[in-house]
């Protein structure tokens, strides 16, 4: 090793020093066995959905109670001689592989997530978005036409459509909102209630409605084009697509240059000679 190279490893080692003493700070230990702060970060993230259901005060506690077991058990079953057994060596070369791949797409994977490439995959799929209106809309539910005439006739005389939507909407969650929907798309709405809310004009309110749910009365606030979301708001979800399509193009790479038998199923039958081809002449001694 060169001088120069010498002095860059080393620099890098001090430097890392201080993060790699933290892994290795001991913070249990049980029956003489340490648990470091690194098997805990470790566990942590294998444990995943079990510690999301737990109040943050409890998640180390349970962490570390959890490597207590781990430790007391790996070490009755490497008195049970566990270990020597073929079974668990073909485990453990299975998790070991599993483990470098998983190590090795990662790291890979990240390196596709570049604010360039984030970037350059927002603009290109915005500019292949096709334009989309949206609605914004009130409605009152109520469940026979009768009642729906009555309300239309109520609100031809000025009452307020909040209010009305207040007192007799039956939609549990737009009812006590004045019966306001929000913005949304045709898409998400039934098709006999999004065909007559596109149809009306800003402020205008419609005859009865029929749907699945009964009948609608539907006061239109406003129309748009549907905003494009900002790319700060999309920007994980661009991280996350980068980086399974490089892990994705990793592995399709790896295999289409790799050479797969299958001994398990009979070899291929070979291709039929073409029409009019001539089997090959016998060897001339």
């Amino acid at each position: 090793m060169n001088s120069a190279r010498f002095i860059a490893v080393l620099g890098f080692a001090l430097l890392a020093a201080p993060a790699f003493a933290q892994a290795d700070k001991v913070v249990a230990k049980v029956d003489g066995i340490a648990i470091t702060e690194k098997e805990i970060q470790l566990a942590s993230e294998d444990l995943g959905e079990r510690l999301a259901q737990l109040p943050e005060e409890r998640k180390r506690d349970e962490v570390i109670n959890y490597l207590v077991d781990l430790k007391l058990g790996a070490k009755a079953a490497a008195a049970a001689k566990i270990g020597d057994t073929p079974d668990f060596a073909a485990r453990l070369a299975y998790y070991r592989e599993k483990v470098l791949l998983d190590e090795y797409l990662t790291s890979e994977g990240k390196k596709a997530v570049t604010p360039e490439a984030a970037k350059k995959l927002y603009d290109d799929t915005t500019k292949a978005m096709a334009p989309e209106e949206e609605a914004h809309a009130r409605h009152i539910l109520v469940e026979e036409e009768a009642q729906a005439k009555a309300v239309v006739e109520r609100l031809k005389k000025g009452e307020d459509f909040a209010k009305v939507a207040g007192e007799l909407s039956k939609d549990p969650g737009s009812g006590k909102e004045g019966g306001d929907l929000g913005w949304f798309t045709k898409d998400r709405m039934v098709p006999e209630f999004a065909e007559a809310a596109f149809k009306l004009q800003k402020g205008q309110v419609s005859e009865p409605v029929k749907s699945q749910f009964g009948w609608h009365v539907i006061r239109l606030e406003d129309k748009r084009t549907k905003p494009l979301p900002e790319f700060a708001a999309v920007k994980p979800q661009i991280d996350q697509y980068l980086e399974r399509k490089a892990q994705q193009d990793i592995v399709l790479a790896l295999r289409e240059k790799a050479k797969v038998e299958r001994l398990d199923k009979p070899a291929a039958p070979a291709a039929p000679a073409a029409p009019g081809a001539k089997p090959a002449e016998p060897k001339k001694n």
